[in-house]
């Protein structure tokens, strides 16, 4: 009985303290990495402006050969749309959606300290997009869905532009940035009520522009969904590539120390919590 009248287990005193530290940034930039990324995205869009000087117009005699009855059944209903306004419609979407980017970048105290991080990121996915996309067009050249509509000024079908249909530009970019701001978002505030409202709000922004460049004839479905896959996948992939491996927000630590009150004796034990 006196041994265990000294010698007590305090099995019982066993207490949690929570630690702030500082949150760590999802992502990090790293001088070669970024050097990389900016040496490609540039080399591709060189080689688009390249490749474009080589697209010849298409000439008066070879718009008069064309026929609709020879696209596919799923994107030939595109040959039938053709609108100015649609056409213009597009850019503001487009530019809609970068600019619901900068609005959460600079609107946003966590994001707003990142703006450099989250700059570069968005440049990077900006070059690589356009770079791409537009190196693509100029080596398929294929013609667009109004082309083939009777009713469009035949000034409008002898631009370079009219052999410039896939894949779309614009899908490309709204996606790509669309899916950047979710992804980057949705990183800096993994537990933000919000983060569904700005996945369909740039989703749906980036939706209504591949509708307006259908309804303007500038593009078939295929073209559409193409930029659309495309342009999710790079701004998915460059934020992916810049996050910290290895990350945790919360952190643990288990504290054991000899107790002693003069009395009895025993173990002290305590589970330290801290934010990373």
């Amino acid at each position: 009985m006196r041994f265990f009248h000294h010698i007590t287990l305090v099995a019982g005193l066993f207490t949690a303290t929570t630690v702030s530290g500082q949150t760590q940034s999802p992502y990090e930039l790293r001088t070669g990495r970024e050097l990389s990324l900016f040496g490609v995205g540039a080399a591709t869009g060189i080689m688009a402006l390249v490749l474009e000087k080589a697209v010849d117009p298409l000439t008066p005699a070879t718009i008069a050969t064309l026929d609709r009855s020879t696209i596919n059944a799923f994107d030939r209903g595109a040959t039938y749309r053709y609108s100015h306004t649609a056409d213009r419609l597009s850019d503001v979407t487009l530019a809609g959606n970068v600019a619901l980017l900068g609005a959460l970048t600079l609107g946003t105290q966590t994001m707003r300290q990142e703006v450099k991080t989250v700059g570069v990121m968005f440049l990077e996915t900006a070059l690589l997009a356009n770079g791409i996309q537009r190196s693509v067009k100029n080596i398929a050249q294929r013609t667009r869905p109004y082309v083939y509509n009777p009713d469009v000024p035949l000034a409008d079908k002898l631009d370079r532009e009219a052999r410039q249909s896939f894949f779309s530009g614009h899908a490309t970019n709204a996606f790509a940035a669309a899916v950047f701001t979710g992804t980057t978002f949705s990183h800096y505030f993994p537990t933000s009520r919000y983060r569904s409202v700005v996945w369909i709000g740039s989703l749906g922004l980036a939706s209504a522009t591949a509708v307006l460049r259908y309804e303007g004839g500038l593009h078939y479905p295929t073209d559409l969904l193409a930029g659309a896959a495309f342009g999710s996948l790079v701004g998915w992939g460059i934020p992916k590539l810049h996050e910290v491996k290895n990350r945790s927000g919360i952190g643990h630590r288990l504290d054991i120390q000899p107790f002693s009150n003069g009395q009895a004796n025993g173990i002290y034990a305590r589970l330290l919590v801290f934010s990373r």
